[in-house]
C-alpha cells in the first residue's frame, strides 16, 4: 500500500473533520509537510492514522517560507534553536488558520478553567526513562500520592499513530509532536489526547486509553463511572469497574488534583524540554531514570522476546560477531541516555534545579530513602500513603513479581540479570556502551567469575546525582 501523503484539491471536506477533531490533527499535518519538504520525500511518515488523511490545499504553501531547517550531509540537524524558531511560526500559523476556521472558539469551551491564582504552587514532574528500566516502580511512587494527577506513558498512542524513522529530521520531527502534546497534557488538556487514539474517542469518551489502571486518577471518583457491560475496555481499571473513560471528567480532575506527574519512555532527547522547562506555568521538574545497559538488555530479550531473535540466534549458534546494525542500534541508545543526562549534569541555565538523575540500582537498595530525596526534589511533601506502599511493595514474595510487574523484593531482584545473560553478551554491551556506564558508574566485568560474584559489586557508590 502506498503510504505517501497526498494533498486534496477541496477543503470542503477537510472543514468538516477539522471542527470534529482537536487542534492536534492539524498541527501533525504541519509537521508532515514541513519535513516532507526537508527530506525531499514522503517516507518520514510510515504510519499515520486514517484520522490525519486530509491536509488542505491551503497548507502548501507553508513549505516555501522555512529556511531554518537545514539538514547537514548525515542528516542530522544543524541548530536545534533554529529548528524551534521554524517550528514556532507553523504553530503560529497553526493558530490563524485555526482562528480562520472557528476551530479555536470550539476547543476553549472545552477545556476546563485554571486553578485558582490562590492555589498552592502546582508543580509538574516528568518521570524520563526508556524501557526496561524499572520506570513503572518508580512512577508508583507519584502514582501512589492522592494529590498528584499521574498519568502512565500517554504518548504511547502518539507512537502508535504516527511512526518516524529513528535518525535525522525524522527524529527531530517526533520529538516536537511528543514535546507539544507532552505540554499540552501538563496542562490539563488531555483532549490533545484524542486524535492519536484508536479507534477516535465519541464524544470525548474511549474504552481505549492505554494501561488506564497503571492511573489512579482515572480509576477513582468521579473519573470512573458506572460501569457499561456491553462495552468492551481494552486497559480497564485493575480494583474496581469503571465506564469508558470520560476524557472531560479526566482532564476536570487533573485540575483539581494540586501537582502533575507523568511517565514516558518516549522522550529521548533533553534540550527538546527546554521550551518546557522555561513554561512559567509548569514549574517542571525532570527525573531521569538510568539503570545498567546489560540489566536493560537482559530484560528486553524477555520481555521482548521477538524483537531479540538476531541476538538469539548469535548466542545460541556461537557465531563469532553479532551482526553490526545490531550493535550500532544498542550504541545509538546509550548514546542518547548519556548525551541527555551530561546536559543535564551541567546545568544550564535553563534547567538549573530542574533536573535529577537516578539510578534503579539505588533506588531498589534504598526506596524509600530515594522517594524521599525524589520528592524533596521535586518541592512536594510526601505522604505517609507512598510510604506504606513502598513499604510493602518492595518486600514481595521471591517468585511473586512478573515482567511487567511493581512489586518486588528490590535489594535482591535489581542483580538477578547477572546471572541470566553470558558474559559474551555482557561483553557486547560493555563495549556499545562504555562511555555512559563510566559515566552512570556501572563498573565492567572482566570475565564470566567476576560476572557471577556477587561479593564484587558492579556499582560505584555515587551517593545522589541531584542537581540543585
Amino acid at each position: 500500500m502506498d503510504k505517501r501523503l497526498s494533498v486534496p484539491h477541496e477543503c470542503r471536506d477537510f472543514v468538516h473533520s477539522l471542527r470534529m477533531r482537536s487542534k492536534y490533527a492539524l498541527f501533525l499535518a504541519f509537521v508532515v509537510v514541513v519535513f516532507v519538504f526537508i527530506e525531499k520525500e514522503n517516507k518520514i511518515i510510515s504510519r499515520v492514522s486514517d484520522k490525519l488523511k486530509q491536509i488542505p490545499q491551503a497548507l502548501e504553501d507553508v513549505n516555501g517560507t522555512d529556511p531554518a531547517l537545514v539538514l547537514a550531509e548525515n542528516a542530522s540537524l544543524l541548530s536545534l534553536s533554529e529548528l524551534d524558531s521554524a517550528f514556532s511560526q507553523l504553530q503560529s500559523r497553526l493558530r490563524n488558520l485555526s482562528r480562520q476556521l472557528g476551530v479555536e472558539a470550539e476547543r476553549e469551551e472545552e477545556v476546563v478553567p485554571p486553578r485558582p491564582a490562590a492555589s498552592p504552587p502546582r508543580r509538574h514532574v516528568l518521570l524520563m526513562a526508556t524501557t526496561r528500566t524499572g520506570s513503572s516502580f518508580v512512577g508508583e511512587f507519584f502514582n501512589q500520592q492522592g494529590n498528584i494527577f499521574y498519568l502512565f506513558e500517554p504518548l504511547w498512542h502518539v507512537e502508535r499513530s504516527v511512526a518516524f524513522e529513528p535518525h535525522g529530521a525524522s527524529a527531530a520531527g517526533s520529538a516536537l509532536v511528543y514535546r507539544s502534546v507532552l505540554q499540552q497534557l501538563f496542562l490539563c488538556d488531555l483532549y490533545a489526547l484524542e486524535p492519536f487514539i484508536s479507534p477516535l474517542p465519541e464524544h470525548h469518551l474511549t474504552p481505549f486509553m492505554f494501561r488506564r489502571g497503571s492511573s489512579r486518577s482515572l480509576c477513582e471518583d468521579p473519573v470512573c463511572t458506572p460501569f457499561v457491560k456491553k462495552v468492551f475496555e481494552k486497559y480497564h481499571c485493575k480494583d474496581r469497574r469503571c465506564g469508558p473513560l470520560n476524557v472531560t471528567l479526566a482532564a476536570e480532575a487533573c485540575h483539581r488534583k494540586e501537582h502533575m506527574a507523568l511517565k514516558a519512555v518516549r522522550i529521548r532527547q533533553l534540550e527538546f524540554l527546554q521550551p518546557l522547562a522555561e513554561d512559567p506555568r509548569l514549574d517542571l521538574r525532570v527525573i531521569q531514570l538510568v539503570r545498567d545497559p546489560r540489566a536493560v538488555l537482559a530484560s528486553r530479550m524477555v520481555a521482548f522476546a521477538g524483537k531479540y531473535e538476531t541476538w538469539k540466534r548469535w548466542l545460541s549458534e556461537g557465531q563469532d560477531q553479532l551482526q553490526e546494525e545490531e550493535v550500532q542500534r544498542l550504541r545509538n541508545n546509550c548514546e542518547s541516555i548519556r548525551l541527555s543526562a551530561e546536559l543535564g549534569l551541567r546545568q544550564p541555565a535553563w534547567l538549573r534545579g530542574r533536573y535529577m538523575l537516578v539510578r534503579y540500582e539505588d533506588v531498589a537498595r534504598w526506596p524509600l530513602q530515594k522517594a524521599r530525596e525524589m520528592y524533596r526534589f521535586a518541592g512536594i511533601p510526601l505522604t505517609p500513603q507512598v510510604e506504606d506502599w513502598i513499604q510493602k511493595n518492595t518486600q514481595a514474595a521471591r517468585d511473586g513479581s512478573g515482567i511487567y510487574s511493581t512489586q518486588k523484593n528490590s535489594s535482591e531482584q535489581f542483580e538477578k540479570w547477572r546471572f541470566s545473560i553470558p558474559f559474551k553478551l555482557a561483553q557486547v554491551v560493555q563495549a556499545a556502551c562504555g562511555r555512559a556506564m563510566h559515566l552512570f558508574g556501572y563498573r565492567l566485568a572482566q570475565d564470566a567469575a567476576s560476572l557471577t560474584n556477587r561479593s564484587l559489586s558492579l556499582l560505584e557508590e555515587r551517593g545522589t546525582f541531584w542537581v540543585t
